[in-house]
């Protein structure tokens, strides 16, 4: 079908000031919701703009949106079951203990009730299953319990459109992130085209099938809804952020600036009014970090500083969330490492921003790496040796707190530094197997949704270290894999290029500095391999 909205319409909008105004007050477009329950009225029109918040990952505002259709109809089951959904963000992180209770208090209440119909009794019954048990059952066992819960509901009643945009937000929520068949996110974005096919104007479809494709092999499936999604729910700073998902999968880096520039300014306006000046709102930070990305992915180093320095800004972020974390750690990590400012690396520190770092140990273990790598290159062979063992520590505890995801992401920080470590100290074929090892164990797990990219890609760290080794042939071929996981990365087309060229290929080496000019033509960089790359091309 033909989609009822353009990519031009989201690139302008960054630049118009898109939801900027009073995003505080409930008041602004958040997509079209068709979810009847058998409450009054006033609550059910209350219930379905809460419903469509909640689609959005609005949380703050989706659980005061729910409380007021209990204020409004206080018999209304469906409003409770609103609000235990609200306190649980499935695709971010497990809840916190106050999270947990809140939200066990809330399904109690909704199962308490006793909803008037079945359907309704249905969800309730599926979030009640989810909290259940929460002091002695994990988050995951707990997360497939609703998933299935959900799958009876959506076979039970399969022209309920929310029932099978939920499940299909449930398959997403437990996708393996070790699955590179996509089993889970295959299936759920089926339901999921069939909503959007149907009803395009619909925030939950549009933004889970952003999620089901957030990956490389499957990511171009995912423009229409990429496209669509901030036109759908522009009052949302999440729903301007998460085209930007798609956009940096398939390196379109203009887009990705301009879906974050806007998510950040509107995530501005609402920390402003809701949490005051120095506070960062963990929606605000998960959108600078992307836009740093993008930002130094097309050599804009001095707008990626102003980024970081606005960070710098910042006392304290709110909620304390793992999208807050990463952001606040990662920002600096990738611009001293992006640009190679190894001195810079070597000295790094964490922002002085309250944070508990100890609750996600692998995000401040980004500064550890950065500082690693900084201290190798720069000939600091004890200063990279203590910030290993310091990732080595960050790797452990969290095997022994049975996080296994991101223990693995460290764990390939620690191999990649060492690597590192090993090959500016002379060892070079210990260095290569290493950093291979961390290549292959990096794409065997596929990134997390509150980030855009790894620091550095292991794949190509390798590819770096065999050039470097002059072995470009082997160089380029895992520049080219390399760019297939994360197309247009700015480094790997200039390594591509470089190794093409050493390697005597003429056409390859032509291909990717064309990619660096095209890159940085709209707006200039101080890069030198940018120069290079044009030198390159004048002499034809």
């Amino acid at each position: 079908m033909a989609y009822r909205c353009f990519r031009s319409t989201l690139v302008a909008s960054a630049f118009l000031g898109l939801a900027a105004p009073a995003l505080a007050q409930s008041v602004g477009k958040v997509g079209d919701v068709n979810f009847p329950i058998s409450c009054n009225a006033a609550a059910q029109q209350q219930f379905t703009r809460a419903v469509a918040l909640l689609h959005s990952f609005w949380y703050e505002e989706a659980g005061k949106a729910f409380a007021g259709v209990t204020e409004t109809d206080p018999s209304c089951a469906m409003g409770y079951w609103g609000m235990a959904m609200s306190n649980w963000h499935p695709l971010w992180y497990p809840p916190d203990a106050a999270a947990l209770r809140a939200g066990s208090a809330a399904a109690a209440k909704a199962e308490a009730l006793d909803a008037k119909t079945d359907r309704e009794r249905g969800y309730i019954g599926a979030i009640a299953t989810f909290y259940r048990d929460n002091d002695t059952v994990d988050n995951h066992t707990r997360s497939v319990a609703y998933e299935r819960a959900m799958e009876q509901l959506h076979l039970r009643y399969p022209d309920d459109r929310e029932a099978t945009v939920f499940y299909a937000l449930a398959l997403d929520t437990n996708a393996s992130p070790t699955d590179k068949t996509y089993t889970n996110q295959k299936k759920a974005a089926a339901l999921l085209k069939r909503v959007f096919d149907e009803q395009p104007n619909h925030p939950g479809a549009a933004h889970y099938l952003i999620h089901s494709y957030d990956s490389a092999p499957l990511a171009e499936l995912g423009l229409p809804a990429a496209i669509c999604y901030a036109d759908i729910a522009p009052a949302v700073p999440h729903a301007l952020h998460m085209p930007s998902h798609i956009f940096t999968r398939v390196g379109e880096w203009p887009e990705s600036i301009a879906s974050n520039t806007a998510a950040a300014k509107a995530a501005s306006v609402y920390g402003a009014e809701k949490f005051g000046a120095g506070v960062a709102w963990d929606q605000m930070l998960h959108a600078m970090d992307y836009l740093e990305y993008a930002y130094l992915q097309t050599g804009q180093d001095a707008e990626a500083k102003r980024v970081l320095d606005e960070l710098a800004t910042f006392q304290k972020a709110t909620p304390n969330t793992l999208a807050a974390g990463y952001a606040i750690a990662a920002i600096p990590a990738r611009y001293v490492v992006e640009r190679q400012d190894w001195a810079a690396a070597a000295s790094l520190t964490i922002p002085v921003v309250a944070f508990p770092w100890q609750r996600f140990r692998w995000t401040a273990a980004m500064i550890s790496y950065a500082r690693a790598l900084g201290a190798a290159h720069t000939g600091d062979f004890a200063g990279a040796r203590a910030e290993i063992d310091k990732l080595q520590a960050a790797h452990d505890a969290l095997i022994a707190a049975k996080n296994p995801y991101w223990a693995g992401q460290v764990g390939i920080e620690v191999q990649s530094a060492k690597a590192v470590l090993a090959y500016t100290q002379g060892r070079k074929d210990e260095a290569l197997s290493l950093m291979r090892a961390a290549a292959d164990a990096d794409d065997a797990a596929d990134k997390a949704p509150v980030t855009p990219g790894s620091i550095l890609p292991a794949r190509e760290m390798l590819a770096d270290m065999l050039l470097e080794a002059q072995q470009p042939a082997l160089a380029l071929a895992e520049y080219e894999r390399s760019l297939e996981a994360a197309p247009n990365r700015f480094r790997s087309l200039v390594g591509a290029g470089n190794a093409a060229e050493q390697a005597g290929d003429a056409t390859k080496a032509k291909l990717y500095r064309e990619r660096i000019v095209q890159l940085t033509a709209t707006h200039g960089t101080d890069r030198p391999e940018a120069s290079a790359a044009k030198r390159y091309l004048d002499k034809g």
